[in-house]
């Protein structure tokens, strides 16, 4: 009996050693991207046994988003230097008379160019921009990312860089990492933009990582916590500290949040938590019955619009 409980608790020590390896390298893949030509992509037909065994153990190799689109407006190329002396990449769409300057802000794994559409409406609206790429982004440095964590200092530099041009009417607009970005930002950094638009935010990290593991049909747990644990031992970080939900008590501007009711990525109670925690009264949820986790520009473009118009021009 004896023999066989040690063989048991051995088995279970080995299998928690190996699933941990396995984590730690899923978890790493998820915080970095390789620059085109690091990696070779192939169709999921073309991969051999040895090939899906890789992805399963080790993890997807994702390459470095691109910009492979640009604004239909004049825009300046602006290249700001961040605290760690990382280059960012922003385009700047500057208006004569304009009503005030909005810095966009991504989602993991996108870039500037994929957030176009939201930034020429705000630009119709009478509204300078500045597109930026987070640090591992598009025409960005680096190629790690933290999901939040570090890039709270990108969105400092974007910001302090509107202001040295004596902006004073800023807004805020992120989507998904970008959002929850935004209010670690607000946290750490005590950042006072006018406004603040809010589009799927994530509640906590482990949140986040949960709806990725959910979309993959996976158990959420251990899964979820591993990886978030691993995540941000491999970047120097206490992950289970990020918590947008929390950050959001520090909000006192007029904020819009918005959130796709399809969204299986982030859910209803993370928006709920976020929405209830904001400490000011001009706040409004939106909510879009159609949309997943995805632009709610593209998806329920004449809603999207009414509600930017309102918010931003009110």
């Amino acid at each position: 009996m004896k023999k066989l409980l040690r063989f048991l608790l051995k088995t279970i020590l080995v299998i928690f050693i190996l699933l941990n390896i396995i984590v730690a390298f899923h978890a790493y893949k998820f915080t970095h991207f390789y620059n085109n030509g690091e990696v070779t992509i192939k169709k999921p037909e073309a991969l051999t046994g040895w090939d899906k065994t890789k992805t399963m153990l080790l993890g997807i190799n994702a390459v470095k988003s691109q910009n492979r689109v640009q604004p239909d407006s004049a825009f300046d190329v602006v290249k700001i230097q961040a605290k760690d002396e990382l280059q960012l990449e922003g385009w700047y769409l500057k208006k004569e008379s304009a009503t005030g300057t909005v810095i966009m802000f991504h989602g993991h794994g996108s870039s500037k160019s994929k957030i176009l559409h939201e930034a020429s409406y705000m630009e119709s609206l009478g509204y300078n921009i500045l597109l930026m790429d987070f640090r591992a982004h598009g025409g960005s440095g680096g190629n790690t990312c933290t999901i939040g964590m570090i890039e709270a200092e990108d969105v400092e530099t974007a910001y302090n860089f509107i202001r040295s041009k004596g902006e004073k009417n800023i807004v805020l607009w992120g989507i998904s990492m970008g959002a929850a970005t935004i209010t670690h930002a607000i946290d750490e950094y005590k950042l006072q933009p006018k406004k603040i638009i809010l589009e799927m935010p994530f509640g906590t990290l482990l949140e986040a990582v949960k709806g990725r593991v959910r979309i993959m049909g996976l158990p959420e747990q251990p899964i979820a916590s591993l990886l978030a644990f691993w995540g941000g031992v491999e970047h120097g970080f206490w992950a289970f500290n990020l918590k947008p939900c929390e950050y959001a008590k520090r909000i006192t501007c007029p904020i819009l949040l918005q959130w796709g009711a399809n969204d299986a990525r982030v859910t209803r109670n993370e928006i709920d938590c976020i929405y209830k925690n904001l400490a000011t009264e001009k706040k409004k949820l939106v909510v879009y019955e159609t949309a997943k986790h995805e632009s709610l520009c593209d998806k329920e473009p004449e809603k999207w619009r009414s509600e930017i118009k309102s918010f931003l021009l009110n």
